[in-house]
């Protein structure tokens, strides 16, 4: 079993309670896509409510400080209560039984209803944000806030698509543990595969996700905590549909203005976890002070837009917008604010006489490691880059297989699609396992990074042709 500490991530404390009994039950029903509509409105106000903590409540919540595996940084941990009255927890719940109260009223949090169905069980209807089709990342995040040590049975049943994610649990919003393997029971009802587990729990609010939760603040704070360094300079994209804030980074040496530009996103699709767990130490070796990370930051400038799909992160959905768009099928239309933002940003690159692109990666998660490129026939400037830097990224990780599909979905309106053909530079999907051991995952977060900046330093310098 592992356990997983987020790299350099600094959290806002994660209000064990809701504080308005008013924002009890964002979305009800069996067919709850309308519903889920309807409740977006009220679930970003219940969002902003979780955040505030009343005043009588100050001294019932427990703040601890920890330093992380990567680097040492100071992190806000997830809050626990320390109080005794079980009213206060039960007014404000998803659903309870005898002993537990489940919520979801963090960021990232999302079932789509509760039912206690005995002493010690309760069922969790997970449903899209929007009707099907859509893809099969079925997110659910809760927290079980309990009044006695016991044990609770949780049953996930899936509308649709089924059972993706191996569920996962933290008593701290921080270091995450699976679930027992033989704690799990999986079935199938009508070709949907469903999932039963049973935890026992101690006295103190228990997340359950389907992955670790990196929600907006832990990129801010991430963003922050690096940008502390002279070759990092934070800035805002701009809004997302609901008015979130879409972080940025350029990172560079300074007083310097590199032609050459490399474009690094993420966090397009909100589940996809383990693209932005290999996209944290990527981005951190490109600020080391390895000597190829320092002539690389001399003759590049690195732009990094971590989580290009906040508000959909924000909401636990599974894989759209609050648009209710999936943006990695919006490059081209650009029918959304986050796509129009990004289309924008590379413009203004191929608009400056002075910079040139030169690379663009997309950081996501599937089912294995996989790098979706485009073909080697395709002519790229610099040419048949991406053949070898996977080949200088397979040398340098002996016996780790590099999974490449140089043929995947050619014809969708995707990021990789978009940028090769309208700018003819190198592109690629990068793409980790969901289960994929964490600490390969850093691994190869890292040496992915210095193949890129050694094979990018072996080019030629850009000459200005536009």
């Amino acid at each position: 079993m592992y356990t997983t500490c987020l790299t350099k991530i600094r959290r806002w404390p994660m209000n064990p309670m809701v504080t308005s009994a008013s924002c009890t039950a964002h979305v009800g029903g069996s067919s709850l896509w309308n519903s889920a509509r309807n409740s977006r409105q009220d679930r970003r106000r219940c969002f902003d409510e979780s955040l505030r903590l009343p005043r009588h409540m100050e001294e019932r919540i427990a703040i601890g400080r920890h330093f992380w595996i990567f680097a040492a940084f100071i992190a806000v941990v997830g809050c626990t209560t320390t109080g005794d009255n079980p009213a206060a927890v039960v007014q404000q719940h998803r659903c309870q039984t005898n002993n537990v109260a489940i919520d979801t009223d963090f960021p990232t949090g999302n079932i789509a209803s509760c039912e206690a169905t005995a002493a010690d069980q309760v069922s969790l209807k997970l449903v899209p944000e929007d009707a099907p089709p859509i893809n099969c990342s079925a997110w659910y995040a809760f927290r079980i806030d309990p009044r006695d040590a016991g044990t609770l049975t949780i049953k996930l049943d899936y509308e649709v698509c089924g059972h993706r994610y191996w569920p996962k649990i933290s008593t701290d919003g921080h270091n995450w543990s699976p679930v027992e393997q033989d704690a799990v029971v999986l079935s199938e009802v009508d070709e949907v595969k469903q999932a039963q587990f049973t935890l026992k729990h101690g006295t103190k609010p228990l997340f359950v996700a389907g992955q670790e939760i990196v929600g907006p603040s832990d990129y801010q704070a991430w963003i922050d905590d690096v940008s502390q360094l002279p070759d990092a300079v934070p800035w805002v994209l701009g809004q997302s549909l609901e008015k979130r804030p879409i972080p940025a980074m350029t990172i560079k040496a300074p007083d310097t203005h590199p032609r050459e530009q490399i474009v690094l996103i993420g966090r397009q699709h909100p589940p996809e976890i383990t693209g932005a767990l290999a996209l944290f130490p990527f981005v951190e070796t490109l600020l080391s002070d390895e000597p190829v990370a320092i002539r690389f930051r001399k003759r590049f400038e690195t732009i990094v837009i971590p989580m290009l799909n906040p508000d959909g992160v924000t909401h636990g959905h599974w894989r759209h917008s609050s648009g209710l768009k999936d943006l990695n099928r919006d490059w081209g239309p650009f029918t959304q604010p986050e796509t129009q933002l990004m289309a924008g940003l590379l413009e203004k690159i191929e608009a400056d006489p002075a910079r040139n692109l030169r690379l663009f990666i997309d950081f996501h998660s599937t089912q294995k490691d996989v790098f979706y490129t485009i073909p080697d026939d395709y002519p790229t400037n610099p040419p048949l880059f991406l053949k070898k830097w996977l080949a200088r990224l397979s040398s340098a990780i002996p016996g780790y297989e590099i999974n490449r599909d140089a043929n995947h979905h050619l014809d969708q309106p995707n990021s990789k699609n978009y940028v090769y053909a309208k700018y003819r530079v190198p592109t690629v999907t990068f793409e980790i396992g969901d289960e994929t051991d964490r600490a390969l995952i850093a691994h190869i977060g890292r040496e992915a990074a210095l193949a890129m900046m050694h094979e990018l330093l072996a080019t030629e310098p850009d000459s200005p042709t536009k």
